[in-house]
């Protein structure tokens, strides 16, 4: 049997379980409502979820740029210079090993209970795993490849965008997944925590009044959000694959020609 086909099994009995213990009465409902029953209560109020659901895809788009863009140039940068990566990366590992929700409070002073708050704290959630991931893999590329373009001429910024993050894409992609999942996390955590828009609103909103088909209508939300980005990673990776590709036939044909160089002519 395949991991696909597996996979797939899990998923299936998952739902099984899920629409038939409630209904059964081996769950009740107030801790798990049937998928049906959660399904029929985000359609009710479609109007309400899609406004929510709209606030939050924005508040992370948002996020996402500064986040895992911002991460991804910041790792290659500090990673490619032996100096600011002793430096910096100490700092940055320490950082990241603070719970960083404790700060939301100091973000909402800072900005409000807005939009603005939500960004900004997912940004950073997102940006930390996503430069580490980034600098940790420039410190594994071949250091004969970065050589060869400094030879050729090339500036920081050409090395960076057609050498370094293409050698190091495997190890990006896995920060990028990481960094970008954290976004999600932070701009619904912190919905939940002051708010008066988006899914994480409406799941806090409903679980104090004890309507558990409403919570999990927007737990389903954001399930689908982050199945959404994977789906989009995964696709990202199937994109960059000629990178990876290329890049491996270039060092392989690097070299070759270090060991034609060194060999005696004969």
């Amino acid at each position: 049997m395949s991991s696909t086909t597996l996979r797939r099994l899990i998923v299936i009995s998952l739902i099984v379980l899920w629409e038939a213990l409630p209904r059964a009465g081996l769950i009740p409902e107030l801790f798990l409502p049937s998928l049906s029953s959660t399904i029929a209560a985000g359609w009710n109020e479609a109007g309400e979820y899609g406004h929510a659901l709209a606030v939050t895809l924005y508040e992370v788009a948002i996020s996402m740029v500064f986040a895992c863009g911002g991460g991804i140039l910041a790792g290659a940068i500090v990673g490619s210079l032996p100096r600011p990566r002793v430096l910096i990366m100490p700092m940055i590992s320490s950082i990241y090993a603070v719970p960083l929700v404790i700060l939301y409070p100091v973000f909402t002073v800072w900005l409000g209970i807005g939009s603005e708050s939500k960004i900004a704290f997912a940004a950073v959630y997102g940006f930390l795993p996503t430069m580490l991931a980034t600098a940790a893999g420039i410190q594994t590329i071949d250091p004969q490849l970065v050589l060869a373009a400094r030879s050729m001429g090339a500036t920081l910024s050409q090395r960076l965008v057609r050498v370094i993050i293409p050698a190091a894409i495997p190890t990006v992609l896995s920060g990028l997944r990481v960094g970008g999942a954290l976004v999600i996390v932070g701009v619904v955590v912190s919905e939940m925590l002051i708010s008066s828009a988006g899914i994480g609103y409406l799941i806090s909103r409903y679980r104090t009044i004890l309507d558990s088909p409403h919570v999990f209508a927007g737990v389903l939300l954001v399930l689908a959000m982050a199945i959404a980005f994977n789906a989009a990673i995964k696709w990202i990776e199937r994109k960059a694959s000629i990178w990876q590709t290329g890049t491996r036939a270039g060092q392989s044909a690097a070299q070759a020609i270090n060991v034609a160089a060194i060999q005696p002519a004969t």
